[in-house]
C-alpha cells in the first residue's frame, strides 16, 4: 500500500479509507488536499483557522460517506481542493507578508 498524506494506508479500516488507497487518482487528490490545508493552516489567523478546522471535519463525515464510490470521493476532493484554494487565493491577496 502507499502512503496517503491525511492517514497510513497500511492501517486503513473504513471502506472509503481502503477506496482511497486502492485509486492513484483519489490517493493523488488526498496527497494534495492534505498538503493544501496543512499549509493553509499555518499561514491563516487563529480565528480564521478554527473555522477552516471545523470544515474539515464535517468533510472528513461527507468524504466517509462515499464508501467505496470512486466517483463521490472524486467529487467531494475536488470540491474540498476547491474550497481550500480559494483561501490561499485569499491569503495570497492580502498577505500576511
Amino acid at each position: 500500500h502507499a502512503q496517503a498524506a491525511s492517514f497510513n494506508c497500511d492501517k486503513a479500516k473504513t471502506t472509503t479509507e481502503h477506496t482511497i488507497c486502492e485509486h492513484l487518482k483519489i490517493n493523488d487528490a488526498d496527497v494534495k488536499m492534505a498538503t493544501t490545508y496543512s499549509i493553509l493552516k499555518r499561514l491563516v489567523p487563529t480565528r480564521t483557522r478554527g473555522m477552516i478546522q471545523d470544515e474539515q471535519v464535517k468533510w472528513l463525515r461527507l468524504r466517509n460517506e462515499c464508501g467505496d464510490s470512486v466517483q463521490c470521493l472524486t467529487d467531494v476532493y475536488q470540491l474540498r481542493q476547491q474550497k481550500l484554494e480559494i483561501y490561499l487565493e485569499r491569503v495570497y491577496q492580502k498577505g500576511p507578508f
